[in-house]
């Protein structure tokens, strides 16, 4: 009997997912084209079009910048960060705060240093910090809220504090995520080499890096304009005559609307039948747990993981802005 070798099946990735939502997309204009007219269609389609249009530009820049990290030698990567945990969270945390984009862009950014030997807890420290904290959602914060210099700070420290906390409870408590030895075009990574990538594997990377990206954030703004479009308005209505229920629905809302950080500020000043501090919720959870996010999340480090990091990334979240929302608001 003649055994004969089978090429292995290529697994489905997440990039296979955006060419399946295009191709569906042109499919169903062309054979049914009364379908676009209907209201729940129409609303779901703006919805995942509005996240998808304000995530791909970040998503672009922060696989950009991941590109930027690959050349640069391990030593100096590893060398800005102090050698102890304790110190190393907050001090990534910090220089989160200058890196401009959301949180999109900062995930392949973050995936990238822990290839480059950065510990779990300042790579999540940073990633975490960057979405919320940086000048330019600082800025549209406080364009949201004008005169009330109060929400801005809360937002700011809120934010800071989620990142390093998070930071350190993953660095304890969580194995180190599930990136592989071995990225999928085959070049060895991590920190063994001393002056970064070579130009080929950079090229091979950057590339499956953001087509990974483009299409988790793809099954991520599926997954919030389904959600979205089935809410009731007269729910959150309800919700929001409570101070439990408000902040608790404001923080299922940042999760499942996945709006992106640098407007997200514009959305939770338009949420008038909420509290001050259920507004701050909403823009403290959404840039570090929304469902595009859990989606990139999964994909990059792996399902357990992701698991952990969300789960105390909400909690902390919700904490922290009550808190500050109470104190500065």
């Amino acid at each position: 009997m003649t055994l004969t070798n089978r090429a292995p099946r290529r697994a489905v990735g997440a990039a296979d997912a955006l060419w399946v939502v295009l191709a569906a997309g042109v499919l169903g204009r062309l054979a049914v084209p009364g379908l676009w007219r209907v209201p729940t269609v129409q609303a779901w389609t703006l919805v995942f079009g509005a996240v998808c249009v304000q995530a791909a530009p970040y998503v672009v820049l922060g696989v950009l910048l991941s590109t930027a990290l690959g050349l640069v030698p391990d030593r100096w990567i590893r060398g800005v960060l102090p050698r102890r945990a304790s110190l190393a969270v907050p001090v990534a945390a910090t220089i989160g705060a200058a890196l401009p984009g959301c949180e999109c862009g900062s995930v392949p950014v973050a995936v990238s240093l822990l290839r480059r030997g950065v510990s779990t807890g300042p790579a999540v420290g940073l990633m975490l910090s960057a979405p919320a904290t940086n000048p330019v959602v600082l800025a549209a914060t406080a364009a949201a809220f004008p005169g009330r210099p109060g929400v801005v700070v809360a937002r700011f420290v809120a934010s800071w504090c989620v990142a390093v906390g998070t930071g350190w409870c993953v660095a304890r408590r969580s194995a180190p995520p599930a990136l592989g030895a071995v990225c999928s075009h085959g070049h060895a990574r991590g920190p063994g080499h001393g002056h970064g990538l070579d130009r080929s594997s950079l090229v091979a990377t950057t590339a499956h890096d953001l087509a990974q990206s483009l299409g988790l954030v793809t099954v991520g703004a599926a997954s919030a304009a389904t959600v979205g479009v089935l809410v009731p308005p007269a729910v959150l209505t309800a919700l929001a005559g409570t101070a439990v229920g408000g902040v608790l629905a404001s923080a299922v809302l940042a999760v499942v609307l996945a709006v992106c950080s640098e407007a997200d500020a514009f959305i939770a000043s338009s949420l008038v039948q909420f509290s001050t501090t259920a507004q701050l919720v909403f823009m403290v959870v959404g840039p570090v747990v929304d469902v595009k996010l859990v989606a990139m999340h999964v994909g990059a480090f792996g399902r357990r993981f992701a698991a952990r990091l969300g789960a105390t990334a909400f909690t902390l979240a919700v904490g922290s802005a009550v808190l500050l929302g109470w104190a500065c608001t």
